[in-house]
């Protein structure tokens, strides 16, 4: 398996994947994800990136992504995942703070799934973690 660290200049520059167990396997390629992506990859992978930003954006950001995918190519976002019903989970706190300083917040999986159909994309199954966030996996349609 081999991947491509995609972000902006100064995260891939500061980027802590140079490890003995990695090398050779991953390139670095700095890049803005709201206007163009690598193309061609087998998975796409978003990690704690959509819960950053409004949906306006989050739309720009699965559309981008979706373009350069071929249909059926897989993506996986993970992020936190707040129930639908109202129970409490921890990722609550979170979406206060992600109001604050970045317009961001956590979403439903109702709410991902409507962000994800609207950029070409099909929701298979949300799998929650050990952790506050859960992998949402979709396919490009």
């Amino acid at each position: 398996m081999s991947g491509i660290l995609f972000d902006r200049p100064e995260t891939v520059t500061d980027h802590l994947l140079d490890t003995e167990h990695l090398a050779g396997r991953w390139s670095a390629q700095d890049g803005d994800l709201l206007t163009a992506v690598p193309t061609g990859g087998d998975l796409y992978l978003l990690k704690n990136i959509l819960h950053d930003w409004p949906d306006e954006d989050c739309v720009r950001i699965l559309a981008t992504c979706r373009t350069a995918m071929a249909p059926g190519t897989r993506l996986l976002v993970i992020d936190a995942v707040l129930p639908g019903d109202g129970t409490p989970h921890p990722a609550i706190a979170l979406d206060i703070v992600m109001l604050m300083p970045l317009k961001g917040r956590e979403r439903t999986a109702a709410e991902f799934e409507d962000l994800l159909k609207r950029t070409g994309f099909r929701l298979n199954r949300v799998l929650p973690a050990s952790s506050v966030s859960s992998v949402i996996e979709a396919q490009a349609v």
